[in-house]
């Protein structure tokens, strides 16, 4: 094994590197990232590149989608599972309910009559309106090119 200057083996290095790789791909999301995009980002050769995609394609970790890119061919990495997006139930009073071990569908304490989880459905739902009220109302007050704007 190839020992660097710390006395690491060199295939550890090549891990962190790995697992570097592969964080960065996750953060792209579903659409994913540029082979090449990804190798700029991280100051890698190409050769480098490659073998750490192939590396995590062979683990089941990406795909690689050939994809023309500005006239040249390279490769789209694409996680193959995505860590689970919990925001859509942080602060859910379930979570803290002190009721929870008892809580059925159908039993005396249950989620179809909890005034806690109605509640909070509520005030979410009443959340996102407003803001797509909000970004709706930043779209439209913006003055279009043919719009005459008042100057001083």
């Amino acid at each position: 094994m190839n020992q660097d200057n710390n006395g690491e083996g060199r295939e550890e290095s090549i891990e962190d590197l790995t697992s570097k790789v592969f964080k960065l791909i996750v953060e792209q999301g579903k659409e994913g990232i540029l082979q090449s995009r990804l190798w700029k980002e991280l100051n890698l050769t190409s050769r480098d590149g490659s073998r750490i995609a192939m590396r995590l394609e062979k683990r089941g970790l990406v795909t690689r989608q050939r994809v023309l890119e500005n006239g040249r061919w390279t490769f789209r990495l694409i996680a193959v599972r995505l860590p689970l997006d919990t925001t859509s139930i942080e602060g859910a009073p379930c979570i803290t309910c002190n009721l929870e071990s008892m809580c059925t569908v159908d039993g005396s304490v249950s989620p179809n009559t909890c005034r806690l989880i109605e509640n909070w459905v509520l005030v979410e739902m009443s959340k996102k309106i407003d803001e797509e009220k909000g970004s709706e109302a930043t779209t439209t007050s913006t003055p279009s090119p043919s719009t005459p704007t008042a100057t001083s």
